[in-house]
């Protein structure tokens, strides 16, 4: 029996009715609204701390929002994607499983957490991602594209076919992670191999 293929990513919302384009919202103004935003777009909101608990966005896109410590308690991310947003500190672990799709672009997601969330094929492009949390998570075939990975926490995830070939900062474990088929640069191999105390002479 053949392994089955993680789903095929998401394509990233670009299209937003005028009236669901939303921009210097704060939360309270934004929950107004809610519970459920469909093709929204939000630009330069202010939502530091808020609780977006228990709503629900679909193909929705956040430009320049700022997001950090945000409570997503049971919110639904549906191909949601984030763009120059600052997410430092945020739960996403603590989204709803059922649909969840993201992508991310120029954000920062310092001390984030993803862990055990079903990410395979995700794109994370030139982003921010010191000390973020992937424990447990299924990252199968998901890009780090430019990404900065300092500090960050794999544990028992899931890497097959994953790409790391222009990541940096990274360091992995081979024997706690599944890394098959994972992709890296030639400049990537000392975050592979630290935990055994080897040099990698240039």
């Amino acid at each position: 029996m053949k392994p089955r293929r993680p789903p095929a990513p998401l394509r990233k919302p670009v299209s937003f009715p005028a009236a669901h384009v939303l921009t210097g919202f704060d939360a309270p103004r934004l929950l107004a609204l809610g519970p459920d935003f469909e093709q929204f777009r939000f630009i330069n909101c202010e939502l530091s701390g808020a609780s977006l608990a228990g709503l629900r966005f679909e193909d929705c896109l956040f430009e320049r929002c700022n997001l950090t410590t945000a409570k997503l308690g049971g919110t639904a991310l549906q191909n949601v994607a984030f763009a120059d947003c600052k997410l430092l500190g945020v739960a996403f672990a603590a989204c709803q499983d059922m649909l969840f799709g993201v992508h991310f672009d120029d954000c920062q997601l310092r001390y984030a957490s993803f862990g055990g969330k079903k990410l395979a094929g995700t794109r994370f492009e030139r982003c921010t991602l010191d000390e973020t949390d992937f424990t447990n998570a299924d990252l199968r075939n998901a890009v780090f594209a430019g990404c900065d990975l300092t500090r960050t926490v794999f544990h028992e995830t899931r890497l097959a076919g994953a790409d790391f070939t222009t990541a940096t900062g990274f360091t992995l474990d081979p024997e706690a992670n599944d890394l098959s088929g994972t992709r890296f640069a030639l400049a990537g191999l000392p975050g592979l191999l630290a935990k055994y105390g080897l040099v990698v002479e240039p």
